[in-house]
């Protein structure tokens, strides 16, 4: 099934205020300038649905868009970045209330995909972020971005490293995905996990 249509909906910093949670629904969020805008357009075939800055930490509401999948629609949330020191005070403060709140109290959610640079080791925001959500029983994924920038054999060794620390903290290591929104690598993959959760298949419309 295609992404016929993708429009933006609303943005806002309280759960209570996001559109009837009435439809499925996945939330992307992952730490500043790991390519979150990039991927949700490459993913979409939208490519101005989300937009894209060159400055880190640019994401700072809840953002929501409308995915039309021609069989059935679904509820894309864009969350604010986080690890962006440049940010204020204030709104760095605001981040952990405003994205926990969303992801413990969002009934419609149905998985969070947790974005990562696929050319860093593990960092310590990213785990503490997964352990939370697994505490929580939170579903999530990994989706390793930015997979270009890396050769084959740099990319397989990094991921293999990098899973290997996360048994450290889980039982079982949490599902993944490797992307590139350049090289649109990895998209079908990752539609088809949205859609066997949706129950049909999910393509962009060429």
């Amino acid at each position: 099934m295609q992404i016929t249509q993708a429009k933006f909906v609303i943005s806002n910093s309280d759960y209570r205020k996001c559109p009837a949670p009435v439809l499925p629904e996945y939330a992307f969020i992952g730490r500043s300038n790991v390519g979150k805008s990039s991927l949700i357009n490459s993913l979409t075939g939208h490519h101005e649905l989300a937009k894209t800055s060159s400055k880190p930490g640019k994401t700072q509401l809840i953002n929501h868009f409308l995915i039309d999948s021609g069989k059935g629609n679904w509820y894309l949330a864009d969350l604010p970045g986080y690890g962006y020191a440049r940010a204020s005070k204030s709104i760095r403060r605001s981040f952990p209330a405003m994205i926990k709140g969303y992801l413990a109290e969002r009934k419609n959610l149905v998985c969070t995909l947790l974005l990562i640079d696929s050319r860093l080791e593990l960092q310590n925001t990213d785990l503490e972020f997964m352990r939370w959500l697994a505490e929580k029983g939170l579903p999530f994924v990994l989706v390793f971005t930015k997979a270009d920038k890396l050769s084959t054999s740099q990319l397989l060794l990094h991921l293999q490293s990098y899973m290997e620390s996360l048994k450290e903290y889980f039982e079982e290591a949490p599902q993944y995905f490797v992307t590139s929104s350049q090289k649109g690598k990895g998209m079908d993959e990752l539609r088809e996990f949205l859609a066997a959760n949706m129950g049909y298949a999910i393509t962009t419309h060429s």
